[in-house]
């Protein structure tokens, strides 16, 4: 499998094989950290961290992953480079490409990765934007290997605003890698018609299937894993977050939701989350919506704290995850099979 100069922009653009592929070299990776292994095969290279929006898992992920292989890294943050300020996207690409061995990039449009694949000449890692979290997907799924010891077959159940980017990704991963994937969701918070009957024809080669529902509880019956995200990202207007609060309190995962899959259920979220009070977001939420919606006046929002803090819970696992995947990725697309 030599996946050189291969961007990694969607997983729509892999096949199950070569997602396979990069779960099981994320797997080899992980073991040699653990066994002291050094493995600074990149030592020649220099890869820029390109972020419009901040992240701890992503940053250090790829940081730590980066350094792991021998690289050098730059990060530049939101305020770090003149993408679509004073330069082009297209023009970005170009002198990135010419500096850089490989280029992440984390930001809002999925239209910006895909320019700067098109113009780098190396490859590009998307890191995440408002359409697509292609990374975060490989993390979860090797998490869900080292549970269960498989993935095709399982039931894998996305609570929540099942429209968002993680939700996009996670159908398509399951639909590649023959999960049975269910999205928990008003209706109004479901995916584009057209991606889901894309997942569904992907789905029939590997024997996934692609089920939607506003019924919590018959689409979390019998789950292997329960899934959530947050319900709206920092700096949406004030009325947005009530409307999208009041669709999705019914939609918590709390115990009892947890109480209606099967006894190995696991619990995952991409992070972070939103399920106490001891981060100014989350007095923020208690104090702001609590009255209103008195589910959340502890600062829980798509998940409890009983939840999050039980031993279902696999977040932490998960989160630690992202560097060894981050690793496989940026290894397989500048290396290859040829050195």
């Amino acid at each position: 499998m030599d996946l050189k100069l291969r961007n990694f922009i969607t997983l729509l653009d892999y096949s199950q094989d070569e997602i396979d592929y990069l779960l099981n070299l994320s797997a080899k990776l992980k073991n040699d950290k653990y066994l002291g292994k050094e493995h600074k095969v990149l030592s020649d290279k220099n890869v820029v961290l390109l972020f419009q929006k901040d992240s701890t898992r992503t940053r250090c992920a790829f940081e730590a992953g980066a350094q792991d292989l021998g690289m050098g890294v730059t990060y530049l943050g939101p305020s770090g480079s003149q993408m679509n300020k004073k330069e082009s996207v297209k023009d970005t690409a170009r002198v990135l490409g010419r500096m850089y061995d490989g280029i992440e990039f984390r930001g809002y449009k999925q239209r910006d990765v895909e320019a700067l694949a098109d113009n780098a000449g190396v490859p590009v890692w998307n890191g995440l934007t408002d359409q697509y979290h292609p990374t975060q997907i490989l993390a979860d799924f090797l998490t869900i290997k080292e549970k269960y010891g498989y993935l095709k077959g399982i039931n894998f159940t996305f609570v929540g605003d099942a429209r968002n980017n993680m939700g996009n990704s996670l159908m398509i991963g399951a639909a590649k890698m023959g999960l049975h994937f269910t999205g928990v969701a008003p209706k109004d918070l479901w995916p584009e018609a057209d991606l889901i009957n894309t997942c569904k024809e992907i789905a029939k080669e590997s024997g996934a299937t692609i089920t939607f529902t506003d019924d919590k509880m018959a689409g979390t019956k019998d789950a292997d894993v329960i899934y959530t995200d947050v319900w709206f990202s920092m700096g949406e207007p004030d009325d947005v977050r009530i409307k999208r609060i009041k669709q999705l309190v019914p939609y918590q995962v709390d115990k009892a939701l947890l109480d209606n899959a099967k006894q190995t259920v696991i619990f995952m979220h991409c992070l972070p989350a939103f399920h106490d009070k001891y981060t100014d977001v989350g007095r923020d939420i208690a104090e702001t919506y609590g009255t209103a919606f008195p589910k959340i006046k502890a600062g829980e929002m798509e998940v409890t704290d009983e939840v999050f803090e039980s031993d279902k819970s696999v977040v932490f696992q998960e989160a630690e995850n992202r560097m060894h995947t981050i690793k496989a990725i940026m290894l397989a697309t500048m290396r290859g099979n040829d050195e």
